[in-house]
């Protein structure tokens, strides 16, 4: 099978595709045919040594992707050859034709998605998920503000927000994007570039703050972000590139709380929940996932020199 190799940590053009052997599924093992591959901001992060850690090289990048099942080990009950699913996670990388995984890291694709959505589902709705409704507490009638609000995580926070009834504010850097923010179900979406973004939300909103803010660029947005919380206002670190000075007044004032956020450390019993949540919303049609770009495998270099360089409007995916 084809399937991209990183054999240093680097730049983007360390990724180069390869020919590999076919993966074997053990036992509680499934392996997938890929149609579409998601592609992340972590990936990047991963590969270029930043995240702190690396898997042992050479690898093969990806935590998402899409496609049907093409073989099953000893003891899967739940799959079987011929399942049109998504995965998230996986034991081999998904930037291939082919991935092995747990079965725990596959679910169904409900019939009303295309691969190429199914491909944008693991990272960024699990992530706003668990940012959302287990880090930061959030409840129908909340007010929530979502900054980045047209990348991956961002829509699929803004699409689960507004699918139970909070009341949802965006930031976005395109017109493009917070048109689509607002398409996605925000009430009001601004530029987060202006420097007075955040008192136009504020007046927007004609109450005392935020329940709750997703924040994609701490190191950028995080202490204006302290001065627009409600009382017991959270925000929830889901993104950073650097450092930031802060007040803490801010917080205590408020009794609000800043909270760090990775889907990694999610446990398989939270992923569970996770998933039987995006399943029954994909379902019902209150979530989807928007794709803004697919490239053939071999463009993965390109692939994630847009999503750290160019502003987002939705998913970029491979197709191998």
């Amino acid at each position: 099978m084809r399937a991209i190799l990183v054999r240093e940590t680097g730049k983007p053009e360390v990724m180069r595709i390869e020919e590999l052997p076919s993966p074997t599924p053990g036992a509680g093992e499934l392996v997938i045919d890929l149609e579409a591959v998601g592609v992340n901001p972590v990936d990047t992060y991963i590969r270029s040594g930043a995240q702190g850690y690396a898997p042992k090289l050479p690898y093969t990048p990806g935590l998402d992707g899409a496609g049907i099942v093409s073989a099953v080990g000893k003891g899967v009950t739940q799959l079987r050859p011929g399942d049109r699913v998504y995965i998230a996670g996986s034991l081999s990388g998904t930037y291939a034709e082919q991935v092995c995984c747990l079965e725990g890291q596959v679910h169904p694709l409900p019939k009303s998605l295309s691969f190429a959505q199914g491909a944008g589902i693991g990272v960024p709705y699990g992530t706003a998920y668990r940012a959302l409704f287990i880090r930061g507490a959030a409840k129908p009638g909340d007010v929530v503000l979502v900054h980045g609000a047209s990348g991956g995580v961002g829509l699929a926070a803004v699409q689960l927000a507004a699918a139970v009834g909070m009341r949802v504010f965006a930031t976005a850097g395109t017109e493009e994007g917070r048109l689509i923010a607002c398409s996605a179900g925000a009430h009001a979406a601004v530029d987060h570039h202006a420097p007075e973004h955040m008192d136009e939300l504020l007046g927007q909103l004609g109450q005392s703050g935020f329940d709750v803010i997703l924040e994609m660029l701490a190191n950028v947005n995080l202490d204006r972000d302290l001065t627009a919380l409600a009382r017991g206002g959270r925000v929830v670190v889901v993104g950073n590139r650097g450092r930031v000075e802060i007040n803490p007044r801010d917080l205590m004032g408020r009794d609000a709380s800043v909270l760090g956020m990775t889907l990694m450390h999610a446990s398989p019993e939270e992923l569970g929940r996770i998933h039987a949540a995006l399943g029954a919303g994909f379902e019902r049609g209150v979530l989807n996932p928007i794709v803004a770009c697919e490239l053939p495998l071999d463009q993965a270099p390109k692939a994630h020199h847009w999503i750290m360089e160019q502003p987002a409007r939705g998913k970029i995916v491979l197709m191998p």
